[in-house]
């Protein structure tokens, strides 16, 4: 009996002590303060907590949905000014490996860059201002056939880009070491003197670098009717006028880039040329194993307008075309006919297409050369 009244009065006593208020008596004082400040650490420890979680969780919902509405700004039309999102990579011109007479490599396992967000079917094209010192930004469109020019391109021997020079060298193709480069060439949206478009580039760069791959580009176009996601970003060392090279990236969109997939680097750069890139100032190269056909000239007179961006201009007529000689049908190296063609019925041709159409070829109606 002892014992029970003992313990009742013991719980008692614990139960007036646990429902004493706040600073009521030094020694409870002391207690529940004790009590109460590792309380409130915990409590505010998980508020901080769950703040920072919800806060990061705020942010990274924001980010989401800005970068959303960037791409869709961007999609709405076929010609754009809106800028679309950056792309996000881990390109860096010190990965490039030095020029060694070799017009382009491959980046990032030949992968391109764009994220989801930037893939569509929306036809569209982005042209940026120049910037501060008069120079090109990256060019980005998703190109149809519906863009696609069916007229020759127009003059564009007005247009002086950063780093102008009229230089020429007798071993350099066509003479002129320097090109109106288009960054998105002009077979494939149909710009014309854009000055956003179009760069200081070599002749070496605009045909044995670019046109090749813009020739994939656009036969894999015409002969599927797909969309094809299409970059093309000029890589400027610091404040130089003249662009190191450009990075191209494409990826078709329709079949997840398993007809058309590529993102290279392509040298602005010319065998035998030694060029100053910060003001495309330029001399030959004594070092240089090219073939030396004659010394640099320097001449004040406008080059002839060089196209890089359509087959059937007059500096293209001397053009490569696989014929077959069982069909009896001529093709351009990059159509999608030349891969289920025999080998031994394959041959090569370099030439005016006139020539071997006098001989009873005909053109390939998907790649169209003319």
């Amino acid at each position: 009996m002892k014992k029970k009244l003992l313990l009742a009065a013991m719980l008692f006593v614990m139960t007036v002590t646990a429902c004493v208020p706040y600073n009521t008596g030094n020694d409870a004082s002391d207690t529940d303060t004790s009590t109460s400040s590792a309380l409130t650490e915990i409590v505010t420890s998980e508020t901080e907590k769950e703040t920072s979680s919800a806060a990061t969780t705020t942010a990274v919902s924001t980010t989401s949905v800005t970068e959303s509405a960037t791409v869709s700004e961007t999609t709405t039309s076929t010609a754009t000014t809106a800028e679309p999102e950056n792309q996000t990579n881990t390109f860096s011109l010190s990965d490039i490996p030095p020029f060694s007479n070799m017009p382009y490599c491959e980046v990032n396992d030949n992968k391109p860059f764009f994220t989801d967000d930037e893939i569509t079917t929306q036809s569209y094209e982005y042209y940026p201002d120049l910037d501060s010192l008069g120079r090109c930004g990256t060019c980005i469109a998703c190109i149809s056939l519906d863009m696609m020019p069916t007229t020759e391109r127009e003059g564009i021997g007005m247009v002086k880009p950063s780093g102008w020079h009229l230089d020429k060298y007798d071993f350099v193709d066509g003479k002129y070491l320097f090109n109106r480069c288009h960054l998105i060439g002009y077979q494939l949206t149909g710009e014309n003197a854009n000055l956003s478009n179009l760069i200081t580039g070599t002749r070496y760069m605009n045909i044995q670098g670019m046109l090749p791959f813009e020739n994939k580009t656009a036969g894999y176009i015409r002969s599927t009717g797909n969309h094809v996601m299409y970059r093309i970003t000029p890589v400027f060392d610091g404040d130089n006028l003249v662009a190191t090279g450009v990075l191209m990236e494409a990826y078709s969109v329709e079949d997840n880039g398993q007809g058309l997939c590529f993102n290279v680097f392509c040298y602005n750069a010319q065998p035998g040329v030694m060029i100053d890139y910060s003001t495309g100032e330029n001399h030959l190269d004594e070092n240089s194993d090219v073939i030396i056909l004659d010394p640099f000239v320097e001449d004040p007179a406008e080059p002839p307008v060089i196209d890089r961006d359509m087959p059937d201009s007059e500096d293209n007529q001397s053009q490569t075309y696989i014929l077959n000689r069982n069909t009896k049908k001529i093709h351009y190296p990059w159509c999608s006919s030349v891969e289920d063609m025999a080998e031994h019925n394959k041959q090569e041709f370099t030439g005016d297409i006139n020539e071997v159409i006098s001989q009873g070829y005909s053109p390939c109606k998907r790649c169209n050369p003319t």
